[in-house]
């Protein structure tokens, strides 16, 4: 499985970035997909998380403001970031679960600035 993030960039403070990650080598739709990001000096955290049956996850620091979805078709899954703050910023990573397996994309960075 190899998976490619893109759409990251540097934005202001209440603007909106949306991130792809683009599967292949795989069954897209029968993969768990979610959405994370680490800062500097903290760890991974969870930003969004759908289930191959469409079941969705947020927590609360981007509820509200952040949307995952997915096109199965393009075997892409999506992330719409919404009224971004500077806490935001961060390398933002896209992984797929299958079973026990884990797989990540290679990460993109999401400046959010004035």
């Amino acid at each position: 499985v190899q998976l490619q993030a893109s759409g990251g960039g540097w934005v202001q403070p209440g603007g909106s970035l949306r991130l792809s990650c683009a599967a292949s080598g795989t069954r897209f739709s029968v993969h768990h997909m979610g959405w994370y990001r680490q800062a500097p000096g903290k760890q991974r955290e969870l930003v969004a998380f759908m289930t191959s049956g469409g079941m969705i996850n947020y927590p609360d620091s981007v509820k509200g403001r952040f949307s995952i979805s997915r096109d199965i078709a393009k075997k892409t899954v999506y992330l719409q970031m919404n009224s971004l703050m500077p806490e935001d910023t961060a390398v933002y990573y896209c992984k797929a679960v299958l079973g026990t397996a884990e797989f990540w994309g290679q990460g993109t960075q999401v400046t959010v600035s004035s």
